[in-house]
């Protein structure tokens, strides 16, 4: 996935997850898990404006008129 790239919010969860989970094995060098590092902060980045913006979303409709 490159940096600028946006995927589905719950393709995002599933892709983190995966990280984490990856990162869990000591086995890992050091380039590979920055590497997952930077994907997992660009991900959570990415969710975070997603919940965000449906936040926003969800106070707009319960407005009251």
């Amino acid at each position: 996935m490159s940096q600028t790239e946006k995927i589905p919010f719950e393709e995002a969860l599933k892709r983190l997850q995966h990280i984490v989970e990856q990162m869990e094995d000591e086995q890992l060098d050091l380039e590979t898990s920055v590497s997952l590092y930077e994907e997992g902060v660009t991900l959570s980045k990415q969710c975070a404006a997603y919940l965000e913006s449906v936040k926003l979303r969800i106070e707009k409709v319960n407005q009251p008129d």
